[in-house]
C-alpha cells in the first residue's frame, strides 16, 4: 500500500498525497452514520497565549452558533486541559478535531478562516471525511467530550 503525506492547499485544510515514508494517516471513510447516536464533536485545540487562537475564537463561536443543531462544539486550552490530551502534541494553531463517537474524521491545523472550517464541517456532516487512523489519538474524543 502506498504511503501518504499531508499537504496544504488554499482550498483545503489538509489532504493526503502519495509519496513519502511517513505513516499512513487516513483510511476508511467516516460516514455520517458512524456511531449514529453520537453527535458530531468539533473541538478546537488552542492556547491562551496564542494570538491567532484569540482571533479565531470569534470565528469558532460563530460556527458553533451556525451549526448548533448538527454538532457539539468545545474550545480546549491545551495547557488547562493537558490531562485530557494525554500524549497528543499540538504544535500548530488552531487545531481542529472532528469526531463522531470513537471515529475521528479530521485532526489537524486549519487556516484561521470561517470558510475553511465551514467546508470541513459540511464534509464531515455529509460523511465525506476519511477516518483518521492514528494510535496516539485513541480515546481523545471521549476525553475531550467528558470535559464539557
Amino acid at each position: 500500500m502506498p504511503l501518504l503525506r499531508p499537504t496544504r492547499s488554499p482550498n483545503s485544510a489538509c489532504r493526503f498525497e502519495q509519496g513519502c515514508d511517513g505513516p499512513l494517516r487516513q483510511t476508511a471513510r467516516m460516514s455520517a452514520s458512524s456511531d449514529s447516536a453520537a453527535p458530531l464533536l468539533v473541538a478546537c485545540l488552542c492556547a491562551a497565549w496564542c494570538r491567532t487562537c484569540g482571533d479565531y475564537r470569534v470565528t469558532f463561536d460563530s460556527l458553533a452558533a451556525e451549526f448548533r443543531l448538527q454538532a457539539r462544539f468545545v474550545w480546549i486550552d491545551i495547557e488547562d486541559d493537558a490531562d485530557a490530551l494525554g500524549e497528543v502534541d499540538v504544535v500548530d494553531f488552531p487545531t481542529l478535531m472532528l469526531s463522531r463517537g470513537d471515529s475521528i474524521g479530521f485532526f489537524g491545523p486549519v487556516l484561521p478562516h470561517a470558510q475553511t472550517a465551514r467546508q470541513l464541517l459540511q464534509r464531515a456532516l455529509q460523511g465525506q471525511l476519511a477516518q483518521v487512523k492514528d494510535a496516539s489519538l485513541a480515546g481523545l474524543p471521549q476525553r475531550i467530550g467528558a470535559l464539557r
